[in-house]
């Protein structure tokens, strides 16, 4: 059970980095006095995930300057999930928080999240209470996954909630030993459970820089979601399936009493292409949901490791 009143020998701060030779100096021109603010050792922990650009460079610039912090550099593009499996496994201090380097999320915020670890919390997450400078379709779509996420998933996930998050040191060593390589790590976080807690903050606007993630990156994200942590997708057709027999049951027991009385019942053209088309259609997505989880049972079976790492300083 946590203790109230608990002190932290290190923090590690996890920023996972794509292509971010723009946010980089900024980042860390804001975050490393937010740090030092904290009273506490830190280390500042970047995972360049196969970035093309000068971000390893940077990251090498500013190593050689500050040993706190910290490169590990994958040997191409894995991912953002995997880049932050990355972090977390070598971080190695008592509390750890991911954070992106875009700067939407303030490290600043990470003094409230250490008063409310102190308090017992093993988790103290982010709750995004203010997000007008996401565009209107981002909030609209973020909004919906997090509603049927909730509906399918056994674990939900606290709305509004990312990866920015405070984690106490056992939490993250439970998130290590999970063996999965289709990883969704909001999903993970919620998983493992432990006592948890929420802050709000508003989310400022991206400094530098430009997204990652498309509307198909965000939906194939989506997709691991749900896929990682609800098997109703895959259940959910046994009961459209009774439902579209019994539907077919009432349609034909009405078309032979219909015969019975009127006598031969000829069908029209259109309502039999209806039908046809309609069933075809059904197992089309019956079988597109299928592979969804064959393709990731493949990806599981090849065991190949989440990352490969090129260098680490």
């Amino acid at each position: 059970m946590s203790t109230p009143g608990r002190r932290a020998r290190l923090l590690s701060l996890v920023v996972p980095v794509y292509n971010e030779e723009q946010a980089i100096p900024k980042f860390v021109a804001r975050a490393l006095p937010a740090l030092k603010s904290l009273g506490i050792d830190y280390e500042l922990l970047f995972v360049d995930d196969g970035s093309t650009d000068r971000t390893r460079t940077i990251l090498r610039a500013l190593h050689k300057k500050n040993k706190r912090i910290r490169l590990v550099g994958l040997s191409r593009n894995f991912g953002k999930e995997a880049a932050l499996s990355a972090g977390l496994d070598r971080a190695r201090g008592d509390v750890i928080v991911p954070i992106d380097a875009d700067l939407q999320d303030p490290p600043e915020l990470i003094r409230e999240f250490l008063a409310r670890w102190r308090q017992g919390y093993d988790v103290v997450y982010g709750v995004r209470a203010d997000r007008s400078s996401d565009t209107a379709l981002k909030r609209t779509t973020s909004n919906w996954f997090y509603r049927g996420f909730n509906l399918l998933a056994e674990s939900p996930i606290p709305a509004d909630s990312g990866d920015y998050r405070l984690m106490d040191r056992r939490v993250v060593d439970v998130l290590r030993r999970l063996p999965e390589r289709n990883r969704f790590m909001k999903g993970l976080f919620a998983w493992v459970g432990f006592k948890s807690i929420g802050v709000p903050y508003a989310r400022e606007p991206r400094l530098a820089g430009k997204t990652k993630f498309g509307l198909l990156r965000l939906w194939r994200f989506a997709l691991d979601g749900v896929t990682g942590f609800s098997t109703l997708p895959l259940r959910m057709w046994t009961f459209i399936g009774l439902a579209i027999a019994l539907f077919a049951f009432i349609f034909g027991s009405n078309i032979i009493i219909r015969t019975l009385i009127y006598g031969v019942d000829i069908p029209g053209y259109a309502s039999i292409m209806v039908v046809i088309l309609f069933l075809g259609s059904v197992q089309l997505i019956t079988l597109g949901v299928i592979g969804e989880y064959v393709s990731r049972l493949f990806v599981e079976g090849k065991q190949r490791p989440l990352y490969v790492v090129d260098d680490e300083l």
